[in-house]
């Protein structure tokens, strides 16, 4: 069973029930090992990125993390197309909920033209590596003004195997409240969806936005590699 059969097999509704209770979702393991390696050594393919960013640099952390260039590697753009098409009305709900107004449209294709008229060209995919002591500060993944609500990560190598350390982490800002920590128990193989910037959450007079970041713990053994999904595109 390929990967496009398992997501088929997944609960939508049980994903969409995840992400307004905690605020985040995992599916069950989408990538066999093998197809998580074949995914990893992407890394080393300099010609299908577009751009390196040494996130100790910048400030973000220490690592290394690679965005892909277009034409993306084609299961990376086949699952960007299929989890926007079932995220799409989980992010419409969400809109309504926080009468935003907006409406995303069914497809990718339709969001990637949305993105070009408002000068956002450049893919997000990226392939992200960490060794011994490397982290990821929190962070929200924006690119320009449009950004589409939610996103995905994949980690390729094995927690507690190939590294130790490394456990992606979710923080929730609630209005009026104390901030809300997650630390999904994500394993090789998994999706896990999370929120870009905000979500809805209920309030008093119906619901309220929630700020969320994300990050990643530091390594204390081995090499973590996971591959990002971010759907909208970059200025």
């Amino acid at each position: 069973m390929n990967y496009l059969e398992k997501l088929d097999q997944c609960n939508w509704q049980t994903i969409s029930s995840a992400l307004d209770d905690r605020g985040y979702a995992l599916s069950e393991r989408i990538f066999s090992s093998a197809e998580c390696a074949q995914l990893a050594a992407l890394y080393e393919r300099h010609d299908r990125f577009r751009a390196t960013v040494a996130m100790r640099r910048h400030g973000f952390g220490s690592g290394e993390y690679k965005y892909f260039s277009y034409p993306l590697p084609e299961v990376v753009a086949t699952l960007r197309r299929y989890l926007y098409a079932k995220l799409a009305p989980i992010a419409n709900v969400w809109e309504q909920r926080l009468r935003s107004g907006r409406q995303w449209p069914a497809g990718h294709c339709q969001l990637l033209a949305l993105c070009r008229a408002a000068g956002q060209t450049r893919p997000t995919p990226l392939m992200l590596n960490y060794g011994r002591g490397d982290y990821n500060c929190l962070h929200q993944d924006l690119y320009g003004e449009l950004h589409f609500p939610m996103q995905a990560v994949v980690v390729l190598t094995r927690p507690d195997k190939d590294f130790t350390g490394g456990q992606f982490t979710l923080v929730e800002n609630r209005p009026r409240r104390q901030s809300r920590c997650e630390v999904p128990a994500l394993q090789q193989g998994q999706l896990l969806i999370f929120p870009v910037r905000e979500r809805p959450t209920p309030s008093a007079r119906g619901y309220a936005k929630a700020t969320m970041r994300h990050g990643v713990s530091t390594i204390t053994r081995g090499r973590r590699r996971a591959l990002g999904i971010i759907f909208h595109d970059a200025q």
